[in-house]
């Protein structure tokens, strides 16, 4: 699976990584499982660096949809995105701002930093 991932919800946290060749389609599933599973304001850390994206302009399109939708449906937690350098740095980055909006969300190349910034932003409240 290109995209594993955990949602703990004792700790409002969800961690996912992603392996090798991923796709849109590849991404729909954990993303899906965090709108269903009413996680969407945890704390997230998505750690691409074992990934490599592959992306047509349809699909960028698609996910700026998906991701302007998330913003209606609620408040969304802190996300940290580690990426590995150069393209995967800058795909990262693209996602951000396509549904940033009220969101604390940044880029990192370790997940060490990723992980410490994120326990620094407080959480929207428990619905």
């Amino acid at each position: 699976m290109p995209v594993e991932f955990t949602i703990d919800h004792a700790t409002r946290f969800v961690h996912a990584r992603a392996h090798g060749i991923v796709t849109l389609q590849e991404l729909e599933p954990f993303m899906d499982a965090v709108v269903v599973q009413d996680a969407m304001g945890y704390r997230k850390l998505f750690d691409g660096r074992d990934a490599i994206g592959k992306y047509t302009s349809d699909d960028v399109m698609m996910l700026g949809a998906r991701i302007s939708a998330y913003a209606t449906m609620g408040v969304r937690g802190p996300l940290a995105l580690v990426a590995a350098g150069g393209d995967g740095f800058e795909v990262a980055s693209r996602f951000i701002n396509l549904g940033k909006n009220d969101r604390a969300a940044k880029v990192f190349l370790e997940v060490d930093e990723a992980r410490k910034w994120l326990d620094d932003q407080p959480l929207p409240p428990a619905p």
